[in-house]
């Protein structure tokens, strides 16, 4: 059996922090729980943390400054702010520390699984080089390099149609629930990042077009589906 994920989680407010902490657990997470962020520190310097959750407001030492030290000892750990804020200059002050998500309460639990799952694809992408490439058809997709290979060349892809690329080819020939992708992209499922989504799609078309086997199809009301031929 796979060693569980293990998760530090830092929130103050101790009825959703068990609720959490229950929730992770259930889902085959590892997941301790500490009500401050100096417990929290603490706790990160004794224990090796696969991912870390953390409250932006907290007793004793905020989210923030949690993050800081945790960034100060460990540059690779991935971090999720968990807030109440909604103000942009926060998230941007979030991101500046390092962190890899970013959750404005109140938010569902299945979001919270979402993004943690995306993050660890992600990490376990890095360091399984099988896992950076795709093969689309008569395509060969490098997510680390971001570049779209075919016998007649190669295309630079931008970060965000290299992200959207990669969730499609995660779920090849699958559904890939449209919010799930905004979240995971775009931090927010607004109309505008829907928007900004679509157009996205389109690029992604274009590139794959000289393929005939590939298509990109939207699923009403859920998302979108990468039809691709089955490697044997």
């Amino acid at each position: 059996m796979d060693e569980k994920l293990r998760i530090l989680l830092c929130e103050d407010d101790e009825n959703l922090g068990m609720l959490l902490r229950e929730y992770l657990q259930a889902k085959g997470y590892s997941a301790e729980l500490y009500p401050d962020g100096e417990a929290g520190f603490k706790a990160f310097l004794k224990n090796k943390y696969d991912l870390c959750v953390l409250d932006v407001m907290m007793p004793k030492k905020d989210g923030f400054t949690l993050a800081q030290e945790i960034r100060a000892t460990n540059t690779e750990v991935p971090i999720i702010f968990l807030t109440a804020k909604t103000l942009n200059e926060d998230k941007v002050e979030g991101f500046k520390i390092g962190a890899d998500d970013y959750i404005t309460k109140p938010f569902s639990m299945e979001e919270l699984t979402f993004r943690i799952e995306a993050i660890v694809r992600r990490v376990c992408g890095k360091k399984n080089k099988q896992s950076n490439i795709y093969k689309i058809g008569s395509f060969t997709f490098d997510t680390q390099k971001q570049i779209l290979s075919s016998p007649d060349g190669q295309t630079k892809l931008t970060t965000k149609e290299s992200e959207l690329l990669s969730l499609l080819c995660a779920h090849a020939n699958e559904i890939l629930q449209r919010d799930f992708a905004l979240k995971t992209i775009w931090i927010d499922d607004n109309y505008f990042n829907a928007r900004s989504m679509d157009v996205y799609i389109t690029k992604l078309r274009k590139h794959l077009k000289d393929d005939p086997s590939i298509e990109i199809i939207n699923i009403h009301g859920k998302g979108y589906k990468l039809i691709t031929p089955d490697e044997d």
